[in-house]
Protein backbone atom coordinates (compact mmCIF):
# COMPACT_ATOMS: atom_id res chain seq x y z
CA UNK A 1 0.00 0.00 0.00
CA UNK A 2 2.82 2.39 1.28
CA UNK A 3 4.40 2.07 -2.58
CA UNK A 4 0.55 2.38 -4.18
CA UNK A 5 0.42 5.98 -2.06
CA UNK A 6 3.87 6.85 -3.19
CA UNK A 7 3.32 6.15 -6.95
CA UNK A 8 0.28 8.59 -6.14
CA UNK A 9 1.88 11.17 -4.77
CA UNK A 10 4.91 11.17 -7.70
CA UNK A 11 2.60 11.02 -10.15
CA UNK A 12 0.06 14.31 -9.28
CA UNK A 13 3.72 15.92 -9.05
CA UNK A 14 4.64 14.62 -12.54
CA UNK A 15 0.96 15.74 -13.63
CA UNK A 16 1.65 19.60 -12.45
CA UNK A 17 5.18 19.85 -14.98
CA UNK A 18 3.72 21.33 -18.00
CA UNK A 19 5.78 22.06 -21.19
CA UNK A 20 8.53 25.38 -20.88
CA UNK A 21 7.02 26.26 -24.51
CA UNK A 22 4.01 24.30 -25.30
CA UNK A 23 3.78 24.34 -29.15
CA UNK A 24 1.80 21.34 -29.68
CA UNK A 25 -1.72 22.17 -31.88
CA UNK A 26 -3.42 18.91 -30.89
CA UNK A 27 -3.83 17.26 -27.38
CA UNK A 28 -7.24 15.54 -27.42
CA UNK A 29 -7.95 13.50 -24.88
CA UNK A 30 -4.22 13.01 -24.08
CA UNK A 31 -2.04 14.22 -20.76
CA UNK A 32 -0.38 17.53 -21.23
CA UNK A 33 2.77 15.56 -21.32
CA UNK A 34 1.79 14.12 -24.84
CA UNK A 35 0.88 15.40 -28.12
CA UNK A 36 -1.27 14.33 -31.05
CA UNK A 37 -0.98 16.71 -34.10
CA UNK A 38 -1.85 13.11 -36.58
CA UNK A 39 -4.79 12.83 -34.84
CA UNK A 40 -4.46 9.47 -34.33
CA UNK A 41 -5.44 9.37 -31.05
CA UNK A 42 -2.06 7.67 -29.47
CA UNK A 43 0.98 10.64 -28.33
CA UNK A 44 3.27 11.49 -31.41
CA UNK A 45 6.56 11.22 -30.86
CA UNK A 46 8.63 13.90 -29.26
CA UNK A 47 9.55 16.74 -31.69
CA UNK A 48 12.75 17.54 -30.15
CA UNK A 49 15.38 14.32 -30.63
CA UNK A 50 17.04 15.84 -27.56
CA UNK A 51 13.60 13.55 -25.75
CA UNK A 52 14.30 10.24 -27.95
CA UNK A 53 15.51 7.68 -26.01
CA UNK A 54 17.55 4.77 -26.38
CA UNK A 55 18.33 2.65 -23.46
CA UNK A 56 20.98 0.34 -23.67
CA UNK A 57 18.45 -2.24 -21.90
CA UNK A 58 15.01 -2.71 -22.52
CA UNK A 59 12.36 -3.49 -19.98
CA UNK A 60 9.27 -4.96 -21.00
CA UNK A 61 5.95 -6.42 -19.57
CA UNK A 62 2.61 -8.34 -19.81
CA UNK A 63 -0.26 -7.13 -18.14
CA UNK A 64 -0.90 -8.64 -14.27
CA UNK A 65 -4.24 -10.11 -15.45
CA UNK A 66 -3.27 -13.98 -13.91
CA UNK A 67 0.03 -15.06 -12.32
CA UNK A 68 3.22 -12.91 -13.30
CA UNK A 69 5.12 -15.48 -13.09
CA UNK A 70 3.31 -17.68 -16.03
CA UNK A 71 3.80 -14.58 -18.19
CA UNK A 72 7.59 -14.04 -17.35
CA UNK A 73 8.01 -17.83 -18.71
CA UNK A 74 5.85 -17.78 -21.74
CA UNK A 75 7.10 -14.59 -23.33
CA UNK A 76 10.56 -15.93 -22.66
CA UNK A 77 11.31 -16.60 -26.36
CA UNK A 78 10.01 -13.22 -27.50
CA UNK A 79 12.36 -11.39 -25.16
CA UNK A 80 15.29 -13.39 -26.81
CA UNK A 81 13.85 -12.51 -30.49
CA UNK A 82 13.61 -8.55 -29.08
CA UNK A 83 17.61 -8.95 -28.09
CA UNK A 84 18.17 -9.94 -31.29
CA UNK A 85 16.19 -7.45 -33.45
CA UNK A 86 17.58 -4.64 -31.64
CA UNK A 87 20.89 -5.43 -30.65
CA UNK A 88 19.97 -4.53 -27.30
CA UNK A 89 19.24 -6.39 -23.46
CA UNK A 90 15.89 -7.12 -22.63
CA UNK A 91 14.47 -7.83 -19.29
CA UNK A 92 10.86 -8.66 -17.64
CA UNK A 93 9.39 -6.34 -15.36
CA UNK A 94 7.10 -7.92 -13.53
CA UNK A 95 4.19 -5.89 -12.16
CA UNK A 96 1.48 -6.88 -9.46
CA UNK A 97 -1.25 -4.12 -10.44
CA UNK A 98 -2.44 -1.70 -13.72
CA UNK A 99 -1.77 1.12 -12.36
CA UNK A 100 2.02 0.06 -11.70
CA UNK A 101 1.95 -0.50 -14.86
CA UNK A 102 1.01 2.80 -16.16
CA UNK A 103 2.87 4.54 -14.12
CA UNK A 104 5.95 2.39 -14.98
CA UNK A 105 6.04 3.69 -18.46
CA UNK A 106 4.91 7.09 -17.88
CA UNK A 107 8.25 7.34 -15.44
CA UNK A 108 10.12 5.77 -18.51
CA UNK A 109 11.06 2.43 -16.66
CA UNK A 110 8.72 0.64 -19.11
CA UNK A 111 9.68 0.51 -22.24
CA UNK A 112 7.77 -2.18 -24.03
CA UNK A 113 4.49 -3.50 -23.21
CA UNK A 114 1.47 -6.02 -22.89
CA UNK A 115 -1.86 -3.77 -21.66
CA UNK A 116 -5.15 -5.34 -20.64
CA UNK A 117 -8.27 -4.54 -23.01
CA UNK A 118 -9.23 -1.64 -20.39
CA UNK A 119 -6.27 -0.59 -19.05
CA UNK A 120 -4.82 0.19 -22.77
CA UNK A 121 -7.28 3.40 -22.86
CA UNK A 122 -4.77 4.64 -19.78
CA UNK A 123 -1.65 3.50 -20.68
CA UNK A 124 -2.07 5.32 -24.05
CA UNK A 125 -3.80 8.97 -22.45
CA UNK A 126 -1.76 9.22 -19.27
CA UNK A 127 2.09 7.07 -20.18
CA UNK A 128 2.52 7.99 -23.55
CA UNK A 129 1.93 4.19 -25.14
CA UNK A 130 1.68 3.20 -28.55
CA UNK A 131 -0.56 -0.06 -28.84
CA UNK A 132 0.51 -1.90 -32.45
CA UNK A 133 -0.93 -4.90 -32.01
CA UNK A 134 -3.21 -7.80 -30.75
CA UNK A 135 -2.23 -11.57 -30.28
CA UNK A 136 -3.68 -13.58 -33.15
CA UNK A 137 -3.51 -15.31 -36.56
CA UNK A 138 -3.03 -14.79 -40.13
CA UNK A 139 -6.25 -13.86 -40.83
CA UNK A 140 -7.66 -11.44 -37.63
CA UNK A 141 -6.58 -10.76 -34.57
CA UNK A 142 -7.58 -12.73 -31.28
CA UNK A 143 -10.81 -11.73 -29.11
CA UNK A 144 -12.52 -12.44 -26.39
CA UNK A 145 -15.77 -12.64 -24.84
CA UNK A 146 -17.66 -11.13 -21.34
CA UNK A 147 -19.12 -14.33 -20.10
CA UNK A 148 -20.81 -14.67 -16.46
CA UNK A 149 -19.64 -17.86 -14.61
CA UNK A 150 -20.75 -19.49 -11.35
CA UNK A 151 -21.49 -22.51 -10.24
CA UNK A 152 -23.45 -25.33 -11.41
CA UNK A 153 -24.66 -26.22 -8.09
CA UNK A 154 -25.96 -21.86 -7.61
CA UNK A 155 -29.16 -21.98 -8.42
CA UNK A 156 -28.63 -18.91 -10.75
CA UNK A 157 -29.05 -20.04 -14.52
CA UNK A 158 -29.94 -16.50 -16.28
CA UNK A 159 -28.75 -12.83 -15.49
CA UNK A 160 -32.22 -12.20 -13.98
CA UNK A 161 -31.13 -14.55 -11.41
CA UNK A 162 -28.14 -12.72 -10.28
CA UNK A 163 -30.57 -10.07 -8.90
CA UNK A 164 -29.86 -9.66 -4.94
CA UNK A 165 -26.39 -11.80 -5.26
CA UNK A 166 -23.18 -10.79 -4.15
CA UNK A 167 -20.91 -10.17 -7.51
CA UNK A 168 -17.37 -10.37 -8.20
CA UNK A 169 -16.33 -7.53 -10.40
CA UNK A 170 -12.48 -7.90 -11.17
CA UNK A 171 -11.38 -4.12 -10.54
CA UNK A 172 -12.43 -0.51 -12.08
CA UNK A 173 -10.57 -0.12 -15.41
CA UNK A 174 -10.71 -3.41 -16.69
CA UNK A 175 -13.18 -4.06 -19.55
CA UNK A 176 -15.06 -7.27 -19.10
CA UNK A 177 -14.03 -7.57 -15.77
CA UNK A 178 -16.02 -3.99 -14.88
CA UNK A 179 -16.85 -1.51 -17.31
CA UNK A 180 -18.46 -3.84 -20.23
CA UNK A 181 -20.55 -5.31 -17.63
CA UNK A 182 -22.00 -2.07 -16.50
CA UNK A 183 -22.39 -0.78 -19.91
CA UNK A 184 -24.19 -4.31 -21.40
CA UNK A 185 -26.32 -5.68 -18.46
CA UNK A 186 -28.74 -2.49 -18.18
CA UNK A 187 -29.57 -2.98 -21.93
CA UNK A 188 -30.98 -6.67 -20.01
CA UNK A 189 -33.18 -5.20 -17.57
CA UNK A 190 -30.05 -5.73 -14.53
CA UNK A 191 -27.97 -2.56 -13.06
CA UNK A 192 -24.63 -3.17 -11.21
CA UNK A 193 -24.61 -1.96 -7.74
CA UNK A 194 -28.46 -1.77 -7.59
CA UNK A 195 -29.77 -5.00 -8.75
CA UNK A 196 -26.69 -6.90 -7.06
CA UNK A 197 -23.66 -6.18 -4.67
CA UNK A 198 -20.94 -5.88 -6.21
CA UNK A 199 -17.50 -7.07 -4.95
CA UNK A 200 -14.11 -6.58 -6.30
CA UNK A 201 -11.82 -9.44 -6.48
CA UNK A 202 -8.59 -7.70 -8.15
CA UNK A 203 -7.98 -10.30 -11.12
CA UNK A 204 -10.55 -12.22 -13.53
CA UNK A 205 -8.55 -15.51 -12.21
CA UNK A 206 -9.48 -14.98 -8.60
CA UNK A 207 -12.66 -13.97 -9.67
CA UNK A 208 -13.08 -17.47 -11.47
CA UNK A 209 -11.18 -18.85 -8.14
CA UNK A 210 -13.93 -17.35 -5.72
CA UNK A 211 -16.78 -18.51 -7.50
CA UNK A 212 -15.83 -22.11 -7.57
CA UNK A 213 -15.25 -21.56 -3.52
CA UNK A 214 -17.97 -20.02 -2.69
CA UNK A 215 -16.62 -16.64 -2.47
CA UNK A 216 -19.33 -15.06 -4.58
CA UNK A 217 -22.23 -15.91 -6.39
CA UNK A 218 -21.42 -15.27 -10.25
CA UNK A 219 -18.54 -12.99 -11.77
CA UNK A 220 -17.83 -11.60 -14.86
CA UNK A 221 -14.96 -12.50 -16.68
CA UNK A 222 -12.87 -12.38 -20.17
CA UNK A 223 -13.29 -15.68 -21.61
CA UNK A 224 -9.57 -16.10 -22.93
CA UNK A 225 -8.64 -16.55 -18.94
CA UNK A 226 -11.47 -18.71 -17.92
CA UNK A 227 -10.37 -20.90 -20.92
CA UNK A 228 -6.90 -21.07 -19.75
CA UNK A 229 -7.27 -21.51 -16.33
CA UNK A 230 -9.56 -24.83 -17.74
CA UNK A 231 -6.62 -26.19 -19.94
CA UNK A 232 -4.49 -25.80 -17.05
CA UNK A 233 -6.53 -27.51 -14.68
CA UNK A 234 -6.77 -24.74 -12.16
CA UNK A 235 -10.66 -25.12 -12.75
CA UNK A 236 -13.35 -27.89 -13.98
CA UNK A 237 -15.36 -26.52 -16.28
CA UNK A 238 -17.82 -29.33 -15.09
CA UNK A 239 -18.43 -27.77 -11.97
CA UNK A 240 -19.46 -24.54 -13.39
CA UNK A 241 -22.28 -22.66 -15.83
CA UNK A 242 -21.68 -19.80 -18.24
CA UNK A 243 -24.71 -17.74 -18.50
CA UNK A 244 -24.29 -15.39 -20.20
CA UNK A 245 -21.94 -14.36 -23.48
CA UNK A 246 -21.25 -10.35 -24.56
CA UNK A 247 -20.45 -9.92 -28.72
CA UNK A 248 -16.45 -10.22 -29.27
CA UNK A 249 -14.07 -7.59 -27.77
CA UNK A 250 -9.67 -7.42 -28.81
CA UNK A 251 -7.60 -8.70 -26.23
CA UNK A 252 -4.42 -7.17 -24.43
CA UNK A 253 -2.98 -5.07 -27.01
CA UNK A 254 0.83 -4.48 -27.13
CA UNK A 255 3.16 -1.83 -28.02
CA UNK A 256 5.97 0.76 -26.91
CA UNK A 257 6.26 4.16 -25.57
CA UNK A 258 5.98 7.19 -27.72
CA UNK A 259 9.39 8.48 -26.58
CA UNK A 260 11.56 5.79 -27.89
CA UNK A 261 14.12 6.54 -31.02
CA UNK A 262 12.17 6.28 -33.94
CA UNK A 263 14.64 3.75 -35.48
CA UNK A 264 14.83 1.68 -32.10
CA UNK A 265 10.76 1.50 -32.79
CA UNK A 266 11.22 0.18 -36.44
CA UNK A 267 13.21 -2.38 -35.09
CA UNK A 268 10.40 -3.25 -31.95
CA UNK A 269 7.75 -2.80 -34.80
CA UNK A 270 9.33 -5.24 -37.13
CA UNK A 271 10.01 -7.63 -34.21
CA UNK A 272 6.34 -7.64 -33.40
CA UNK A 273 6.06 -8.66 -36.23
CA UNK A 274 7.58 -10.92 -37.54
CA UNK A 275 7.93 -12.93 -34.75
CA UNK A 276 5.84 -16.45 -34.62
CA UNK A 277 4.81 -18.07 -31.47
CA UNK A 278 6.86 -21.01 -30.03
CA UNK A 279 4.07 -23.89 -29.35
CA UNK A 280 3.88 -23.67 -26.00
CA UNK A 281 2.92 -20.19 -26.32
CA UNK A 282 0.28 -20.61 -28.80
CA UNK A 283 -1.23 -23.56 -26.18
CA UNK A 284 -1.00 -20.74 -23.22
CA UNK A 285 -2.78 -18.29 -25.54
CA UNK A 286 -5.33 -20.24 -26.81
CA UNK A 287 -4.17 -20.99 -30.42
CA UNK A 288 -2.72 -17.10 -31.52
CA UNK A 289 0.68 -17.76 -33.35
CA UNK A 290 1.73 -14.29 -33.83
CA UNK A 291 1.08 -10.25 -33.16
CA UNK A 292 -2.12 -9.15 -35.56
CA UNK A 293 -1.14 -5.50 -36.47
CA UNK A 294 -3.86 -3.30 -35.02
CA UNK A 295 -4.77 0.42 -34.17
CA UNK A 296 -5.65 2.07 -31.37
CA UNK A 297 -7.72 4.65 -33.29
CA UNK A 298 -10.08 1.97 -35.07
CA UNK A 299 -9.51 -1.44 -32.73
CA UNK A 300 -10.34 0.14 -29.47
CA UNK A 301 -13.69 2.48 -30.58
CA UNK A 302 -15.84 -0.21 -29.09
CA UNK A 303 -13.86 -0.31 -25.69
CA UNK A 304 -13.77 3.85 -25.40
CA UNK A 305 -17.27 3.52 -26.26
CA UNK A 306 -17.82 0.93 -23.17
CA UNK A 307 -15.58 3.55 -21.13
CA UNK A 308 -17.36 6.37 -22.35
CA UNK A 309 -21.24 4.85 -21.40
CA UNK A 310 -20.11 3.91 -17.71
CA UNK A 311 -18.33 7.31 -17.05
CA UNK A 312 -14.89 6.26 -17.19
CA UNK A 313 -12.33 8.74 -17.82
CA UNK A 314 -8.16 7.69 -18.94
CA UNK A 315 -7.24 10.69 -17.14
CA UNK A 316 -5.69 11.42 -13.92
CA UNK A 317 -8.36 10.79 -11.35
CA UNK A 318 -9.67 7.43 -12.93
CA UNK A 319 -6.16 6.16 -12.57
CA UNK A 320 -6.11 7.26 -8.68
CA UNK A 321 -9.00 5.94 -8.21
CA UNK A 322 -7.83 2.66 -9.59
CA UNK A 323 -4.49 2.77 -8.19
CA UNK A 324 -6.53 3.26 -4.49
CA UNK A 325 -8.52 -0.03 -4.83
CA UNK A 326 -5.24 -1.78 -6.32
CA UNK A 327 -4.10 -0.61 -2.71
CA UNK A 328 -7.64 -1.47 -1.01
CA UNK A 329 -7.35 -5.00 -2.79
CA UNK A 330 -3.48 -5.66 -1.72
CA UNK A 331 -3.73 -4.55 2.32
CA UNK A 332 -7.13 -6.73 2.20
CA UNK A 333 -5.38 -9.66 0.59
CA UNK A 334 -2.21 -9.43 2.97
CA UNK A 335 -4.79 -8.93 6.10
CA UNK A 336 -6.38 -12.58 4.68
CA UNK A 337 -3.01 -13.97 4.35
CA UNK A 338 -1.77 -12.85 8.24
CA UNK A 339 -5.22 -13.94 9.69
CA UNK A 340 -4.83 -17.89 7.77
CA UNK A 341 -1.15 -17.63 9.09
CA UNK A 342 -2.87 -16.65 12.74
CA UNK A 343 -4.38 -19.85 12.34
CA UNK A 344 -1.84 -22.38 11.39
Amino acid sequence: MKKILAFLMAFSLMAGIAFAADDCKNRGTLDEMYCDENMDLVADTPKNKKDWKDPRTLVFTYTPVEDPAVYKDAFSDFQKYLEEATGKRVVYYTVQSNAAEVEAMRSGRLHIAGFSTGPTGFGVNLAGYVPIAVKGDAESFQGYNLIVVTRKDSGIKTLEDIKGKRIAHTSASSNSGNLAPRAIFPQHGIVPDQDYTVVYSGKHDQSILGVVHGDYDAAPVASDVYYRMVGAGRVNADDINIIFTSPKFPTSSFGYANNLHPDLVKKIVDAFYSYRFTPDMQETFGGADRFFPITYQEDWKVIRDIAESTGTSYNQDGLKKMAQQDAEKAAKKAAKAAKQKAKQ
